[in-house]
């Protein structure tokens, strides 16, 4: 029993977690936040940067456009929510 409820830990700790900047704040409890990546291209080996809008859950209302934050995963919260605020990194100046 103790091995089943650690795989059950291991796959509720198994969230994704980004970093980001917050590009949008206008909504009630919800920020938008760019994720950019960077992604080596398959044939020509250059290294691309691709960027990646998701809507966070910001329950305090607390973020301002230019924060960084890190977000982790969550069940969905609306339509178009499935991430939450873990911690902000740096205020924006």
């Amino acid at each position: 029993m103790a091995e089943e409820t650690s795989n059950k830990e291991n796959d509720r700790n198994a969230r994704k977690v980004r970093e980001g900047i917050v590009s949008s704040n206008k909504m009630d409890k919800t920020a938008v936040v760019t994720v950019t990546d960077r992604v080596r291209h398959e044939r020509y080996s250059k290294t691309l940067q691709r960027s990646t809008k998701l809507y966070v859950h910001d329950e305090s209302n607390d973020l301002n456009v230019g924060d960084r934050v890190r977000i982790a995963e969550t069940r969905p919260t609306s339509k178009l929510k499935r991430w939450r605020v873990v911690e902000v990194l740096e205020r924006a100046r």
